[in-house]
């Protein structure tokens, strides 16, 4: 399988296959960066700020893309829902704690993060937590100095960019091969402390503490480093196991000699290192990765640059795992500065051995992503899907994340980003679509701002009102309605719902409901025209009252005539008992005579 060769590519003899299966799921599986998808939606200013737009957007949500990531870690700073973070090595490391001899390598920026002035209280800590002993990176940046003094002194370089960065060695490799020739092919600092270290202790087992996170990628991939803190996990670490750096005082230590090499983490620390600048170049540092890759696009035309590079603004110090203090970057320098001034003093008359029989060499090779390249015809195609088919089309608005349309295309056409990310364009969309609702809608619909000016009317509401004119936008709602209603539900910030009206000009009867915008930006008014209901309900009251009159007169008819009845009825009976009565009498008479 050629992609996990190549992962695995770059492990020397050194490089175990338990590291080398950490390094593959790290890689291809995990990647250095988690995120946090629930809270990461929608948003795309990572995508913004990435500088070689090594982020995808699936179902809404950023997604590294590990072939083209250069690890700057920038996203994780810029991010505003802190849905990145940075995968830690802490258990791996602190496995390796209770296995055996392992030596830290303390990034020179621990002056700043840790506000400390002396190194003794940092090994004596990392001591403590289990650390076998531990040394200053910088010690292996003396060397790495050195090799770039040799070159330079060969005079075979146009230009010469330092290699001390990996996220600018990354960038260099997959993004400007045509400044691969002026890399140097020097190790960081950090591989060439670890390989003094191993050269020493065979045993030894080497764990770099700093700031980076391309360091993460970059020690796996050398096969010299076991594992990598960073300056966060360390404070972690420190802060559960109750280690308090204050707690340690100051240890007397061996002079190492004098080591201008400390100044690394700050800008032009590299510049710094050298005792004497090399005659035939300029000396010039760049910082942050827009910086670098503006100087890396152009670098054909320079000549004789000895160019530090830093993918981090203000250099290491300000790394994305650096330790926030107050006064920023501006404060780190001055400690950093103080830091080596102090000790260049105390080690001014130490001699200094460099490194003997240790190969420092790196070869930077040319890496490639496995992204698409798409015709001219399907970024049309594309890009048509957008309503964009001329440059005048062209927005470049930045707001997908990608700096041009064309760009957007590109990363469309590679399944990086979506139609629906252009901003604009689903703004127009729902515009559109909020029209034709508007347009085409049964119902009457007006907008008015504060000053109750028309902003937007259908067909509808203008056959309600009876306004005859095609364009009436901008004119007073009171020329054409009573305002009352409007005046009041603004005056009162109130709604008003369903409320029955009357419209003389029309003769039309609607139900109205009358809504605030927020912010007090206005009102709208949406108008069923009910005419019609309220006309047939008004003739059915009348039918109704039509109906109970006849009834009315039906009742009193009949209660007339059943009183009639009645009298005609009591006059027969009383005439018929009196006939009955005098035939009771006689024929009761006729009896007794007999």
């Amino acid at each position: 399988m050629p992609q996990r060769a190549q992962a695995l590519r770059g492990f020397g003899k050194r490089g175990s296959a338990v590291r080398r299966l950490r390094y593959y799921r790290g890689v291809i599986m995990a990647g250095f960066l988690d995120f946090k998808d629930a809270r990461c939606k929608d948003c795309y200013k990572c995508l913004r700020e990435c500088p070689v737009k090594a982020i995808k957007v699936v179902d809404r949500h950023a997604k590294i893309i590990d072939d083209r990531c250069i690890l700057c870690g920038h996203c994780t700073k810029v991010c505003p829902q802190n849905a990145k973070s940075v995968h830690s090595e802490r258990e791996e490391v602190e496995k390796l704690l209770r296995g055996g001899e392992v030596i830290a390598s303390v990034a020179p920026s621990f002056v700043s993060s840790f506000n400390l002035q002396d190194f003794s209280v940092m090994r004596a800590a990392l001591k403590s937590i289990g650390f076998a002993d531990a040394e200053e990176t910088s010690v292996g940046a003396r060397e790495v100095t050195a090799q770039y003094k040799k070159l330079l002194e060969g005079g075979s370089y146009k230009n010469f960019i330092t290699s001390c960065c990996p996220a600018v060695n990354r960038m260099i490799e997959l993004y400007y091969p045509q400044a691969l020739p002026y890399l140097a092919p020097v190790d960081s600092p950090m591989v060439a402390h670890a390989k003094m270290i191993r050269a020493r202790s065979k045993r030894a087992k080497v764990v770099f503490i700093g700031p980076c996170i391309a360091k993460k990628r970059e020690g796996a991939e050398s096969g010299q480093v076991d594992g990598v803190l960073t300056f966060e996990d360390l404070a972690a670490i420190f802060e559960e196991r109750g280690t308090d750096l204050s707690a340690f005082a100051p240890q007397q230590e061996a002079a190492g000699g004098v080591n201008r090499a400390k100044y690394y983490p700050i800008s032009r620390g590299i510049i710094k290192s050298f005792e004497h600048y090399i005659d035939g170049y300029e000396f010039v540092a760049v910082d942050g990765a827009e910086k670098c890759k503006e100087v890396l696009a152009n670098i054909e035309s320079l000549s004789g640059m000895f160019i530090e590079m830093n993918s981090c603004d203000s250099a290491c110090v300000n790394g994305p795992c650096s330790l926030a203090l107050k006064a920023g970057a501006l404060r780190a320098n001055a400690d950093i500065r103080r830091y080596v001034n102090a000790d260049l003093q105390k080690n001014a008359s130490a001699p200094y051995e460099p490194a003997k029989n240790i190969d420092f060499t790196c070869v930077h090779e040319r890496k490639r992503t496995e992204d698409f390249e798409p015709t001219q015809r399907q970024l049309a195609e594309i890009l048509a899907k957008t309503g964009k088919f001329t440059e005048a089309d062209m927005l470049n608005c930045g707001a997908c994340g990608y700096d041009t349309c064309l760009e957007k295309a590109w990363a469309v056409a590679n399944g990086y980003a979506s139609i629906e990310m252009c901003v604009p364009y689903m703004r127009e969309r729902a515009e559109s679509m909020s029209y034709e609702i508007i347009r085409t809608s049964p119902n009457g619909i007006v907008l008015l701002d504060n000053d109750l000016n028309i902003l937007e009317i259908n067909a509808k509401a203008a056959e309600i009102f009876g306004i005859k004119e095609s364009n009436v936008k901008g004119r007073g709602i009171f020329e054409f309605f009573n305002p009352t209603d409007f005046v009041l539900a603004q005056a009162d910030k109130k709604n008003i719902y369903n409320k029955k009206i009357f419209v003389e000009k029309t003769a039309r009867h609607i139900e109205m409901t009358v809504i605030v915008l927020k912010d007090n930006k206005g009102t709208y008014a949406v108008m069923k025209d009910v005419t019609q209901e309220t006309e047939a309900e008004e003739q059915l009251d009348k039918v109704r009252s039509e109906t109970l009159a006849t009834t009315d007169s039906v009742i009193e008819k009949q209660m007339r005539v059943a009183q009639e009845i009645a009298s005609l009825l009591g006059e027969t009976t009383a005439e018929t008992k009196v006939a009955l009565l005098k035939l009771k009498k006689t024929l009761q008479s006729g009896r007794e005579e007999k």
